[in-house]
């Protein structure tokens, strides 16, 4: 009867350890006397700390850049009363930067004896992402608007003083010095009128033409284009894309329009020598909203190694009118973030200046 109930623990346990690893939230148990008795590998991957460095350690050795952590630990083992803060904790131990929601349960026996605390930990780097692209879709919106309504009245004018100018050019001579007066202000009312109708297409609504879209030939289109245009610089050009990645339902205009951008972009930043990498593959846990129950996105990587752009123009790239090109607009990216939201997707840019930039689009899979 003893080897009986022996077993039977032994079954328990393994059972209770297996259903703990399989969790999606971190979850670390912690003694009373502060030691890491169990970090689940949901809660190694947040971290970056493996089972072997935490199993044995003083929590507040193993995370003393944490102070957060160890105060909300303190205060449970403390109280024996739960506390949780979803809005105010990163963990940055390793060196990479995880935003997290965390509770902490007092760990208390039968008897009870409070014997430690439990902390389980939410990657919550998709609901801050979410919430940035919200943000960024609300500020263009607003803009837009504002935009929209100052184009409509710079039109008018600006017919006015190109119409003006040509009538001017035809009474000049073709030698006479004046002409070139005349051209630059024609070409420069150009200019004005084109960034006019970028302003207008950002502002005003659009109706999607939703078709089934085989996102790796518009990605190999423009690419076959983008390597004749650039045939005489150093450019390598690499494509890492999944064939088992099936047709998106998208406007395959606007998504053409959203890629060629972006990769001009890249091969702009390079100059005349560089790499570009195109990729593409399937998330499949990919959560959109906090409520939503997970879904399957395709991810477009568009990669480069050149300059890189500086941490603090991160944040504006999507700002209209915010251009690190002496003859950008600054609206090609702001239009691609449209674009992309029309799509009920998201796009993000990451960057490390002297190395390169990389666009993520993710979009959803619906087949």
């Amino acid at each position: 009867m003893q080897t009986t109930s022996k077993h039977g623990t032994q079954n328990r346990d393994d059972y209770y350890a297996t259903v703990i690893d399989s969790v999606g939230d971190g979850v670390i148990v912690v003694s009373s006397d502060g030691i890491i008795t169990l970090c689940n590998p949901a809660a190694q991957q947040i971290t970056g700390f493996s089972q072997r460095q935490a199993l044995g350690t003083e929590f507040a050795k193993l995370f003393s850049l944490e102070a957060t952590l160890i105060e909300m630990l303190d205060k449970t083992m403390q109280t024996g009363i739960t506390i949780s803060d979803n809005e105010d904790v990163v963990v940055r131990a390793t060196g990479r930067v995880t935003p997290v929601a965390v509770t902490c349960y007092p760990l208390v026996e039968d008897n009870g004896e409070n014997i430690g605390a439990i902390l389980t930990l939410k990657d919550i780097t998709y609901i801050r992402e979410l919430e940035a692209a919200v943000r960024q879709a609300d500020r263009l919106s607003t803009l837009g608007t504002l935009a929209a309504g100052l184009a409509h009245e710079v039109k008018n004018p600006l017919g006015g003083i190109k119409g003006a100018a040509q009538l001017l050019e035809r009474e000049f001579t073709p030698d006479s010095g004046m002409l070139e007066y005349t051209r630059v202000v024609i070409r420069e009312t150009e200019r004005i009128d084109h960034i006019i109708r970028e302003l207008l297409d950002l502002a005003s609504p659009r109706v999607l033409k939703l078709a089934p879209v085989n996102l790796h030939k518009v990605l190999g289109d423009i690419l076959l284009l983008q390597k004749e245009a650039v045939a005489s610089q150093d450019i390598a050009f690499i494509q890492n894309l999944d064939p088992s990645i099936p047709d998106i339902f998208a406007d395959e205009e606007m998504l053409t329009r959203l890629f060629l951008n972006l990769i001009r972009n890249s091969i702009d930043a390079m100059g005349s020598d560089g790499r570009l990498t195109v990729s593409s593959r399937v998330l499949s846990d990919y959560r959109m909203t906090q409520n939503q129950k997970n879904s399957r996105m395709v991810a477009i990587e568009i990669a480069d190694d050149g300059p890189g752009i500086p941490q603090e123009d991160l944040e504006s790239i999507w700002t209209p009118f915010f251009s690190t090109k002496s003859t950008g607009t600054g609206l090609g990216l702001t239009i691609c973030h449209k674009i992309v939201s029309e799509h009920r997707g998201m796009i993000k840019a990451e960057s490390d200046p002297g190395h390169g930039t990389k666009f993520t689009v993710l979009l959803p899979l619906v087949r």
